[in-house]
């Protein structure tokens, strides 16, 4: 296991893509345009594609749809990305989700923050626990709240089948202490929030990022990659800054619009990948879509004279 735990911490300290779900026209998954999909992202060198995270929209799939996107994303990547399949609802479906998906040949399995209205921060990280120990494969943590305790984390960090921590709050201090906590600890610590957060993550010690945008424009999540590794935080924010817009059309409506915007940039290149489910905005307005169109046009000319 502690080799496949290194492969798997390796893969996070690069880009942790997270594909989009595509849906075919009477809303079932298109699995033809999501193996295309994989196997581009896979030619891109994406280190770690999570598949059905949450702008694979997890939360509105069934729990066999889920089944699907694991498989046909494991073998669309054909062992050229890591796969960490995403699992998560109650602990008994995070269980079996996991079981099929290693059964499937899923390299590492990531656990989505538990989001029982009703839930107490520490047995949220127990569920955790729970799952890393029932995996026979690496597991991540997926966490998205500032809730658990410098303790909670430190339990998780400490797991011998934990990896990594996908730390998902916008908490800079939190994350600051934690870190100073676990420093004897083997798990990485990932930047949950996307390229716009991760100069702030990696001056604290965090390394890797997960992206959406890496659907869209895999060349400037690795070249704001090269950018963190090589230490060059300017360089990195002048290449966060051409994406701003479009992170930041990715939060409104109070994130709703996160994988709408992914999904309608896709089809300004082409690649028609459906609507997103309710409850997730279904559409950008005019004014919005004028503003991601010219982000993509931009960014696509910028890509051409590279």
């Amino acid at each position: 296991m502690s080799e496949k735990l290194e492969i798997v911490r390796k893969a996070l300290g690069g880009i942790s893509g997270v594909p989009v779900t595509p849906y075919r026209a009477d809303g079932a998954v298109d699995v033809e345009k999501l193996d295309a999909l994989i196997k581009g992202l896979a030619a891109a060198r994406v280190h770690n594609l999570m598949a059905a995270g949450n702008t694979g929209e997890f939360f509105t799939l069934t729990l066999d749809e889920i089944r699907l996107v694991h498989a046909t994303t494991i073998k669309a990547a054909a062992g050229k990305s890591l796969v960490s399949a995403a699992v998560g609802r109650s602990l008994a479906d995070a269980k079996s989700l996991a079981n099929d998906a290693i059964a499937a040949g899923a390299d590492a399995i990531m656990g989505h923050h538990p989001m029982d209205p009703f839930a107490g921060p520490s047995y949220q990280a127990r569920y955790f626990l729970e799952l890393a120990d029932f995996c026979t494969v690496p597991v991540i943590a997926y966490v998205r709240s500032d809730g658990f305790s410098v303790a909670d984390f430190r339990s998780l960090a400490l797991h011998p089948n934990i990896a990594g921590i996908k730390f998902a709050s916008p908490n800079l201090m939190l994350l600051a202490e934690v870190i100073r906590s676990t420093k004897d600890a083997p798990a990485i610590w990932v930047c949950g929030l996307a390229e716009g957060w991760a100069p702030a993550f990696y001056a604290l010690g965090a390394r890797g990022f997960t992206s959406g945008l890496v659907n869209v424009f895999p060349q400037r999540s690795h070249a704001i990659l090269r950018a963190l590794d090589n230490g060059d935080y300017a360089g990195a924010r002048n290449l966060i800054d051409g994406i701003a817009e479009f992170e930041s059309l990715r939060t409104k409506y109070n994130n709703g619009a996160n994988v709408t915007v992914v999904k309608e940039a896709l089809g300004m290149l082409g690649n028609n990948v459906g609507p997103v489910r309710v409850p997730g905005v279904t559409a950008l307005n005019e004014g919005e879509r004028t503003i991601l169109r010219g982000v993509v046009d931009r960014i696509s000319a910028e890509t051409r004279a590279a």
